[in-house]
């Protein structure tokens, strides 16, 4: 790439830090972390992988820190990631003072397309469609459903879908509140909103000599409330003749704005009239940017930091080809069963599927055992990526890669990926936008958990010796026992073809052949508690059933909170009359807006609420006595 010694400083933590020091250590270069004191021994810091370099500061988000690390540490080149600065024009600036590069785009093109309305007008002047809009002071001359969303905002916050124009000012107030809150600007931007959209963006790359090209595009309408769940690339069932209109529309947009780095132009895609639209531009690297380079062949992470250092980009229009399909699933700290409410805790023991052994599987992560994982950052805990010949076989690869993840003592939403992908909806590709948002997946039991918790005890009871002192529930001064009453219903019961030996950490895979005659595994572990199980992604805790400590909370109308984040508003008082469903407060915490209602009619009796306060996840927040 050059001769010349290079230190590029990473404004980023987790997967994403360590995904450009793996580039950037490819290319020779000295590499450098940042971390507040929470991460100060996270992954991207110490460990394998970490950079070379670590320099504590404040906030990601603090411009001034940020900069002085870069400085102080002699960086030629800083890469923001996604998130925190990574579109912040302000930071841009900030760097360019002091000397920097920022791998990215400059901060006038982050001020043309950073914001959704300025973006849009460009599109118009590139004759790029975009999605007709209306005046948002003016509900009366809309025809609904609309969708509202924050002008100099992403990620989904600030955004709602309005079906009435009796909601429009409960959401418009909502999604103002979320974009003040994410963005420091709360413009709001309203658009005709199309029922059965895609998303689908085109990746761009622009280098400073005048060139750009398209990687072709990706799919990311599996969203649950604006939120990519899952990625792909190429989209399925694009025509040849779709494809090559949509992918040069995004390359025109970036050539119009003279687009330098990596980008992403993003599409509204009307499933029943094939018609796309103009949605926004990221001018960054995106979550999803392995499934491109998983189908191209390209490192883009490297074509960032050539063109960072004024180099032409090494590949033409030409050069870059289609192969294969690869799908990404984002796994994130949360419990998507029970309302997609984060998590945090500990992750006593994490697997992630060996992507050395299996090259179209790759696993982007900062998650190891023993790590704490808190609700100050993103909840996202990694990525897991397949790739295939075609679609369906990528489709059932990363099934299989979702089996074989395992988080222990922190609740994700490996299950619920595994469920999704295997559905026939996304099996067929007929998954829109709005599909996660009006459709419910039926929840995993914990039968199937029971029966290889117990068949795993029950081996190890064989391997005991026997005597008086044979395990049993009770324990005198300690945790209970494993549940022999489960492992004695099951011994000697067909099927079970394998159950392991516990491995150094006490994690033992245990397979059995279902009735269709398929392999089926999960993996097992004990603890305090009881037992642990991961069966197809899925966490359960397996424990006997107690009737003492049933959760009675919600009968006496207390209202706790049920995540650990900040109290938004409160709409109530002591002594306030209140009827089934009314809001009484909402609290926010990962980029989710939980409204807390009333449970029945009644008066409300305490209010432990207070707006702006951090709230523990159990924290009582409001008593509703009925009558």
């Amino acid at each position: 790439m050059t001769s010349d010694p290079t230190t590029l400083l990473v404004a980023n933590r987790g997967e994403i830090a360590l995904r450009v020091v793996r580039s950037a250590r490819a290319a020779g270069m000295r590499t450098v972390a940042i971390h507040t004191d929470l991460d100060a021994a996270a992954p991207h810091v110490r460990g394998l992988g970490a950079a070379d370099v670590a320099v504590r500061v404040t906030s990601y988000l603090d411009v001034d820190d940020v900069v002085r690390a870069a400085v102080e540490t002699g960086a030629d080149l800083v890469h923001p990631g996604y998130g925190f600065l990574s579109e912040r024009a302000a930071f841009a600036r900030a760097l360019d003072a002091a000397g920097v590069t920022l791998v990215g785009p400059g901060a006038e093109v982050m001020d043309a397309m950073g914001r959704k309305d300025h973006a849009r007008a460009i599109a118009e002047r590139a004759g790029v469609p975009v999605v007709p809009s209306y005046d948002a002071g003016d509900p009366a001359s809309m025809t609904f459903p609309v969708l509202v969303k924050a002008a100099a905002g992403g990620g989904g916050k600030g955004m709602r879908v309005v079906r009435a124009v009796g909601e429009y000012d409960e959401a418009l107030a909502a999604a103002r509140r979320e974009a003040q809150a994410g963005f420091g600007d709360d413009t709001m931007l309203v658009e005709r909103y199309v029922e059965r959209g895609r998303h689908v963006e085109v990746q761009v790359v622009g280098d400073t000599h005048g060139t750009v090209v398209h990687c072709f595009e990706r799919d990311c309408s599996t969203q649950r409330r604006h939120q990519k769940v899952l990625e792909e690339a190429p989209a399925p069932t694009l025509t040849p003749a779709q494809r090559a209109e949509l992918t040069e529309a995004g390359a025109r947009l970036a050539r119009e704005v003279g687009y330098v780095g990596a980008g992403t132009v993003e599409f509204l895609l009307d499933a029943d009239t094939g018609e796309f639209f103009f949605l926004e531009m990221n001018t960054r690297l995106q979550v999803e940017h392995p499934v491109t380079e998983m189908v191209t062949g390209l490192d883009l992470v490297d074509l960032q930091l050539r063109v960072a250092l004024g180099e032409p980009l090494p590949v033409t229009q030409d050069d870059i080809t289609l192969t294969g399909h690869a799908i990404e699933a984002r796994v994130y700290a949360e419990d998507s069963w029970a309302g997609f409410l984060p998590q945090a805790g500990t992750a006593t023991l994490v697997r992630w599927p060996d992507d050395e052994e299996d090259d179209d599987v790759r696993v982007d992560h900062a998650l190891r055992s023993g790590q704490v994982v808190s609700t100050a950052y993103d909840p996202m805990l990694g990525k897991v990526v397949a790739r295939g010949d075609t679609r369906e076989e990528a489709r059932r690869r990363l099934v299989g890669a979702l089996d074989e993840t395992v988080v222990l003592g922190l609740t994700t939403n490996a299950g619920f990926l595994r469920a999704l992908v295997a559905t026939e909806e996304f099996r067929d590709a007929t998954i829109d936008t709005a599909w996660l948002d009006r459709t419910t997946l039926e929840p995993p039991s914990d039968e199937a958990a029971r029966e290889f918790a117990a068949t795993s005890l029950a081996r190890r009871l064989d391997d005991e010796p026997r005597g008086p002192w044979q395990p049993d529930r009770f324990r005198l001064g300690g945790p209970p026992g494993p549940l022999v009453e489960d492992a004695v219903v099951l011994t000697g019961r067909g099927g079970w073809t394998t159950v392991g030996r516990a491995d150094a950490d006490g994690l033992q895979q245990v397979s059995r052949m279902t009735d269709e005659g398929a392999d089926d595994s999960a993996f097992v572990r004990r603890t305090g508690a009881g037992v642990e199980v991961v069966h197809r992604g899925q966490r359960f805790v397996v424990t006997s059933h107690d009737p003492f400590t049933e959760d009675v909370a919600a009968a006496d109308g207390t209202l706790t909170a049920p995540m650990p984040g900040t109290v938004v508003d409160v709409r109530v008082a002591e002594g306030d009359t209140v009827t089934e469903g009314q809001v009484l407060g909402t609290m926010e915490a990962m980029k989710m807006e939980l409204a807390l209602t009333a449970p029945y009619d009644g008066t409300v009796t305490a209010v432990g609420a207070v707006a702006g306060a951090q709230v523990a996840m159990g924290h009582e927040l409001f008593v509703v006595s009925a009558g």
